[in-house]
């Protein structure tokens, strides 16, 4: 697994190293424009160099199931019931448009393990305009950048990555889509061939600015590392989550929940994947795994637990 997660990292580096430079700013006026974010040149490298850097035995996951689907966003429209496009929601059963820090620690999690009370959502996927719910999804918490000074999220830590409203593949680094079991990857969809299953790798920055929870667009309080060390902006290293989302589809059909002139759609490409962390660890249990697992460099399961050295 971890070859193949390699693999899909240098296909995708190629890609997006072409097409560094041309992303394309536009105005949107219609409360979507938190969804859109054009990355500059040193964002969509560092986002490249992250997802090409070999694995180095420092990492833990949570293995999570789609819990329920719904129109809502608590990041980028809280309180507002209905106002997003489609999400899939992944780990707390209890997330909806209201959901706060303390919401989402008095619910129940379908992840293991029982101890991640986080809400994780993305778009839903849809084929030949069917939603379809993914059959697994896998959050890995990894130690890419400076794994040995890296600290725990803290609780109530919000982000948003990717771009719900980019016009090409070159404007949306932080997603790639391939074929379970299959080296290419790309940031539209892969036509997958009968007997394998599509998924998507969607990386999340690795640089805390130590000081907010959340910010105006949801990301200026985190930062991708251009090199082994956050920069001056962003001194706090935490582990990078990395979804490993998997379908039980193949073939072709596929769009995407998104926003299209301020209207919510169901046909988006996939370029303009994108997804959203909200942290509900115990945060006990995850500053144990960050100092077990990420500081110590060990691969750990489920449990937090060194499975290999």
């Amino acid at each position: 697994m971890n070859r193949i997660r390699r693999l899909l990292a240098g296909a995708g580096a190629v890609l997006v190293l072409a097409t560094a430079g041309c992303t394309t700013a536009r105005t949107d006026h219609s409360g979507h424009a938190a969804h859109q974010y054009t990355y500059t040149k040193a964002q969509q490298a560092a986002i490249v160099a992250q997802a090409a850097a070999p694995l180095r035995g420092s990492e833990f996951r949570a293995d999570c199931f789609s819990s329920h689907r719904r129109g809502d966003d608590p990041i980028v429209f809280p309180g507002q019931a209905g106002r997003s496009h489609i999400h899939e929601f992944y780990g707390n059963r209890t997330a909806n448009a209201s959901s706060t820090l303390q919401s989402l620690a008095a619910g129940t999690t379908n992840c293991t393990p029982q101890t991640d009370l986080s809400s994780y959502w993305t778009p839903t996927l849809y084929q030949n305009g069917v939603p379809v719910a993914p059959e697994r999804v896998t959050v890995y918490y990894q130690g890419i950048t400076d794994h040995t000074r890296a600290v725990a999220h803290p609780r109530g830590l919000r982000y948003v990555v990717g771009n719900a409203l980019a016009t090409g593949p070159e404007q949306n680094p932080a997603a790639r889509w391939s074929c379970v079991g299959r080296p290419e990857s790309g940031r539209d969809f892969m036509n997958c061939p009968p007997g394998t299953r599509l998924e998507n790798y969607l990386d999340f920055p690795t640089c805390w600015d130590g000081r907010n929870l959340d910010s105006p667009n949801h990301r200026d309080h985190m930062a991708y590392a251009a090199g082994p060390s956050c920069p001056a902006s962003h001194p706090v290293p935490v582990p990078r989550l990395e979804l490993l989302i998997t379908w039980p589809v193949n073939g072709g059909g596929m769009s995407l929940a998104g926003t299209r002139n301020g209207t919510n759609v169901t046909d988006a490409p996939g370029y303009t994947f994108h997804g959203d962390f909200l942290n509900a660890w115990d945060e006990g249990e995850l500053r144990r795994r960050v100092a077990d697992c990420i500081n110590a460099g060990y691969v750990c399961g489920t449990d937090g637990r060194p499975i290999q050295q």
